[in-house]
Parts: structure tokens; C-alpha cells; sequence
């Protein structure tokens, strides 16, 4: 059954006006919710925009040295971050040094490059290993290995536990010992060239002779 169009409209209880009344008030708060949510997008926006602004950008040297890895130039990488990184600590260049040594397969290097930095897993384990065996376990040697300027910071566990047995196991420096009571080897060179020379003179003293003494 059909009902008549008034009773639709008294069904719903809202006179036409007020329909279209509630319309708009919904399609405002439909627009502020939309302005709202811009806003809040374009907040996030502008803080990850300052973010990523405020992030200092990589060393110049450590720019290049991933350019010419990018270009596969390992060698000048290579031999690029060994120059930066022998007077400046930077963890970046010393994880990308390892990659890079890892890459051309070699490893103990590796091993040397990673030992210094917080890096873990399976490759840096081998590559520590590899590089221990290179060395024979010889601490002092290890440490000499490593770069100048990881030797010279602080605060890596595994870094400042390396350093304190390699100064135990320094060898103590050599000083040449002096006997009490010794001859100067110069005072004995200087005798045997006075006897020579007095030899030298009696010699030519008895051959002087023998040309004045005739028969003699």
C-alpha cells in the first residue's frame, strides 16, 4: 500500500525547510572536518620537511667516496675513506669502508673497518674472524691495524678492550745497556793510530840513519 505523500512527510517529522537545513549544516561540518584534516596534513608536512632539513648532510669526502662506489670505482672509494677516516672518526664511513672491503672480498680489512662500529650479524662475525686470523690473535698488531682514527676515540667497548691488551701486551722498549768501568771504543782507535804513528817514526828514523851512516 502507497501511503500519501503528507504522510511521508509527517512520517519524517522534518518540514521541507528544515531538511535542507540540516543539509547544510551537515555539508559545513563536513567541510571543517576536511579543513581540519588539510591543516593537520600540512602540519605533518612542514615538521617532516623541517626534519629532514635539520639532518646534516654526509661529508664531502664520504659524498664522494659513495659516488664512486655508485660509478664502480671500489678502489678510489676505497682508498678515499682510508685518507678521511685517518683523521676523522665518522661510524657512516667506517660501516661503508667495510661494505666496500667486504665487496671486493676482502675480508680481514673488513673485519678491521667493522670491528669498529656497532654493526652486527653473520658477514661481520666472518669478516672479525677472518681478520683475527690474519693476525694470529697478536693484540698489538690488531690495534695497529685499525684505523688511526677509531684508535683514537673512545667509548666502543670492543674498541677500548682491544687498546687495553695491546698496552699489556706492548713489548717493553730496548735500552742498550752501559758496563761500568767500559773503554770508549774512541779512546781505542785513538791509541792504535798513536802507536802507529810512533811506529811510522822509528821506522823512518832508522832508515834516516842508514843513508847519513854508510855502512852502517
Amino acid at each position: 500500500m502507497v501511503l500519501p505523500a503528507g504522510n511521508e512527510r509527517k512520517s519524517s517529522g522534518l518540514s521541507p525547510g528544515r531538511t535542507r537545513l540540516c543539509a547544510t549544516e551537515r555539508s559545513r561540518v563536513a567541510d571543517a572536518a576536511t579543513a581540519d584534516d588539510r591543516r593537520r596534513a600540512d602540519t605533518a608536512y612542514c615538521r617532516g620537511v623541517s626534519q629532514h632539513s635539520e639532518m646534516p648532510a654526509p661529508h664531502g669526502a664520504l659524498a664522494r667516496a659513495q659516488a664512486d662506489l655508485a660509478a664502480g670505482r671500489e678502489w678510489k672509494a676505497r682508498d678515499r675513506l682510508l685518507g678521511y677516516l685517518a683523521g676523522e672518526y665518522d661510524p657512516e664511513a667506517l660501516e661503508l669502508l667495510g661494505e666496500l672491503h667486504h665487496r671486493m672480498r676482502d675480508l680481514p680489512a673488513a673485519g678491521a673497518a667493522w670491528f669498529g662500529t656497532t654493526r652486527r650479524g653473520a658477514e661481520v662475525d666472518e669478516a672479525i674472524e677472518a681478520w683475527r686470523e690474519r693476525h694470529s690473535d697478536n693484540f698489538v698488531q690488531m690495534w695497529h691495524s685499525l684505523p688511526r682514527s677509531v684508535r683514537d676515540h673512545e667509548g666502543n667497548k670492543r674498541v677500548d678492550a682491544l687498546r687495553r691488551r695491546a698496552e699489556r701486551d706492548q713489548p717493553a722498549p730496548v735500552v742498550p745497556s752501559e758496563k761500568p768501568g767500559g773503554i770508549d771504543p774512541a779512546v781505542i782507535i785513538a791509541v792504535v793510530l798513536a802507536v802507529l804513528v810512533v811506529v811510522c817514526a822509528v821506522i823512518g828514523f832508522v832508515q834516516l840513519l842508514r843513508w847519513i851512516v854508510p855502512g852502517g
